[in-house]
């Protein structure tokens, strides 16, 4: 009996989405709950799996715009009911060899052995679906190498095989050369929806940016002190961008014209702080929410911004992680970004730039030092909040991670207060 394979609506407002990539090909043999396709809409991107095992018959191209709900794919049985089917990555000859005289093919195999364990290690830690690491150990693949190759990137079977053939090796370079040559291929969803949006801040927004640096000479001390002991206890490490987040929710408290927004001809201030932690995925830029941050403990917010860096690097990302949001943080440095000017995250207000850490001369006490200087940005939209809210927001901010214990409450030991230990 043949199965339809629909796609799934990826959350209300999507009636279309675009077919992006298919991980499998036509006729070819898959196994059930194997990712086959990934599909963008205009908030994010997913996979759709098999629902179970069988031959299938791709009904859309790569590029389609399609309405969700609609057929894309069907599943039929496998032909030849009762004899072996060919899976990906399983030659007829090493069938065959399998068949062979046991003496000989015993000792080959004992041979071989080493070569392919040594060429698989570290399969167990490699971000790869479970065909691909099965591929992966039947060919023999560096797994140290596929990391390199597509790194950040959950691998699957068309990674592998694509690695194999020596694709990538052979893949035109980026280089100018004589040859005048352009490339053509259509904006994804997420792309279109994210340059609309961008236009529309530029142009319904009066957006401006005010600057500061920060000394974090303690802020990595309380990092490089207590990560070690924190991990232990939480499973994660501390990190700046957890920092930043608690300086900003207990900044907002002085300044909650920073978290309002415009809504038609009405101003809306939370009586909460969810913050958007702006990630790079692979499809493009994401901004998951943590929401309720002014309650989280430093351990709970470092706890959430692991678990959406690794569903962005995973592209798991849900609907409902990026909805809403007061307040968005990103961080340049990660790209080597020294100062740059972050661009507003409707129909927020207001948004934090952290940059690299580089170390520079600054003057303490009428003395020359070199410490680890961070610049921040804030822009931030000058209809709802005004100069004076803006600067003495960011300098709150720079206050409370030049001395991290001023984000905790007197009467008892501050670094057991912030660290939740």
């Amino acid at each position: 009996m043949a199965i339809e394979i629909k796609v799934p609506s990826p959350g209300e407002s999507i009636s279309q989405v675009q077919l992006a990539k298919w991980l499998v090909s036509e006729g070819e043999q898959v196994e059930k709950d194997q990712e086959v396709v990934e599909i963008d809409s205009d908030k994010a991107s997913f996979p759709v799996a098999a629902p179970e095992d069988g031959i299938i018959s791709l009904k859309a191209a790569e590029g389609d715009t399609i309405a969700v709900g609609a057929v894309i794919a069907v599943i039929g049985p496998a032909s030849g009911a009762g004899t072996s089917v060919k899976k990906p990555g399983i030659s007829p000859d090493a069938i065959s060899a399998e068949t062979g005289t046991k003496a000989s093919g015993s000792a080959q195999a004992a041979k071989e052995q080493k070569p392919a364990a040594a060429a698989s290690e570290g399969l167990e830690k490699l971000h790869a679906s479970p065909l691909a690491k099965k591929i992966i150990e039947e060919k023999g693949v560096k797994a140290t190498e596929l990391s390199k190759a597509f790194p950040g990137k959950k691998i699957n079977r068309n990674d592998v095989e694509e690695f194999i053939k020596g694709r990538k090796a052979d893949a035109p370079s980026s280089a100018f050369s004589s040859i005048r040559k352009e490339e053509r291929k259509k904006l994804t969803t997420l792309r279109l929806k994210l340059a609309e949006r961008l236009v529309a801040v530029k142009n319904q927004t009066a957006m401006l940016t005010t600057f500061n640096e920060i000394n974090m000479t303690a802020a990595l001390k309380l990092k490089d002190t207590y990560s070690e002991v924190f991990k232990a206890k939480y499973g994660v490490g501390i990190g700046l961008m957890s920092l930043f987040a608690k300086a900003v929710t207990i900044a907002i408290q002085d300044f909650p014209q920073v978290n309002s927004m415009i809504d038609g001809e009405e101003l809306v201030s939370p009586g909460y702080v969810d913050i958007g932690i702006a990630v790079s995925a692979p499809k493009g830029l994401v901004v998951p929410v943590i929401r309720n941050a002014e309650s989280l403990s430093l351990a709970g917010l470092e706890i959430k911004v692991k678990e959406y860096a690794v569903k962005a690097r995973d592209g798991k990302l849900s609907i409902d992680d990026m909805k809403g949001g007061t307040f968005t943080i990103t961080n340049g440095g990660v790209f080597g970004s020294l100062m740059s000017t972050p661009i507003l995250n409707p129909p927020q207000s207001a948004i934090l730039g952290m940059h690299k850490i580089m170390d520079r001369p600054i003057a303490v006490d009428r003395q020359v030092v070199v410490a680890p200087m961070m610049y921040v940005a804030l822009s931030y939209d000058h209809r709802v909040i005004d100069g004076k809210d803006s600067v003495g927001f960011l300098i709150k901010v720079k206050e409370l991670m030049e001395d991290p214990l001023k984000m905790l409450t007197m009467g008892e030991d501050p670094v057991t207060l912030l660290l939740d230990l």
